[in-house]
């Protein structure tokens, strides 16, 4: 690399990062209300749209260290919110599932998030939230092509992705 490296303001990862803390300022005082973290939501939400998920999956979807997940799922279970069960066709592994309670908590929440997402729209403007939303799923595309990253350059795997692609072998050997 030649010259100075960029400013630290300007790296992507920090201006990603800035922009979700930006974003989730705007979403915490309604999780706060119900006495629930950014983590804890997530998994409400991701839950929200399937009868059950592997804690894997889970993990993946959420953007959750398995190891960190493992430790909030109890909490959310004593709440009442989630259920764990054992896997349809092999008992050694756990599924996760919203309870009644998980889906009225998430079917009462969803107005007033609706309502930040449109104060959002109207803030950053529909067609540039749209635009953002265009180019943040073309960036995720690109970076996640493994094809196109140079072997010299490639990222190691993550923990959750290398328990994701282990999941993914198993399944597949059956």
């Amino acid at each position: 690399m030649s010259g100075p490296i960029r400013p630290f303001e300007r790296s992507l990862p920090m201006q990603l990062m800035r922009a979700r803390e930006a974003v989730m300022a705007r979403f915490r005082p309604h999780l706060n209300a119900r006495n629930l973290s950014d983590q804890q939501w997530r998994i409400i939400r991701a839950l929200s749209e399937t009868d059950a998920l592997e804690i894997v999956e889970l993990s993946g979807r959420c953007c959750i260290h398995p190891a960190s997940l493992s430790r909030m799922l109890p909490a959310l279970e004593q709440e009442g919110l989630v259920k764990r069960h054992n896997h349809a066709r092999d008992q050694r592994r756990s599924v996760m599932s919203l309870t009644v309670r998980g889906r009225r908590l998430f079917r009462e929440m969803g107005p007033e998030s609706e309502a930040i997402y449109a104060a959002l729209a109207r803030d950053i403007g529909a067609a540039r939230l749209s635009q953002l939303y265009a180019m943040l799923d073309a960036l995720i595309a690109t970076l996640e092509q493994p094809a196109i990253v140079n072997r010299k350059m490639r990222p190691r795997k993550t923990r959750v992705a290398k328990v994701a692609s282990r999941a993914r072998s198993a399944r597949s050997k059956r």
